[in-house]
């Protein structure tokens, strides 16, 4: 079954999935936010996954974001109307900045480097790859 990770924000939200064995992460898609929900219901619908994982925003002190609210709103209703596919924050810390030294590590034009969906979709593929690593210790 597949982990699926969400770099929520409040226009756009970037996707990302593991493979079936749980071994790869990669970029799914971003999305408008308000769409969010009905999408993940269909992906659900087709693929197994077991777990969704999202990216919790806090600021660098460690004080939460104003965008925690909204995620906070979503994980409840997301919570509500799918139990059986649990729904788990995780620190989303510096992903944006981290996607943004990939993009440029790839060697992608400036112009590439400013489609803020991909930048999106980096950042969910960046907070599911650490969420991996951390469940490996």
């Amino acid at each position: 079954m597949r982990i699926l990770s969400i770099d929520y924000g409040k226009k756009r939200t970037g996707l990302a999935v593991t493979d079936p064995l749980q071994i790869v992460a990669g970029g799914l898609v971003t999305v408008d936010t308000h769409t969010l929900f009905d999408y993940l219901k269909e992906y659900t619908s087709r693929e197994q996954v077991e777990r969704i994982v999202i990216g919790k925003p806090m600021q660098p002190n460690g004080q939460p974001s104003e965008n925690l609210v909204r995620v906070e709103q979503f994980v409840n209703r997301w919570r509500k109307a799918m139990p059986q596919i649990p729904i788990e924050y995780y620190d989303e810390r510096f992903t944006s900045v981290l996607a943004h030294r990939a993009m440029i590590d790839g060697g992608l034009k400036k112009k590439d480097r400013q489609n803020k969906g991909l930048v999106d979709e980096i950042s969910a593929t960046i907070i599911l790859q650490d969420y991996m690593r951390w469940r490996q210790r």
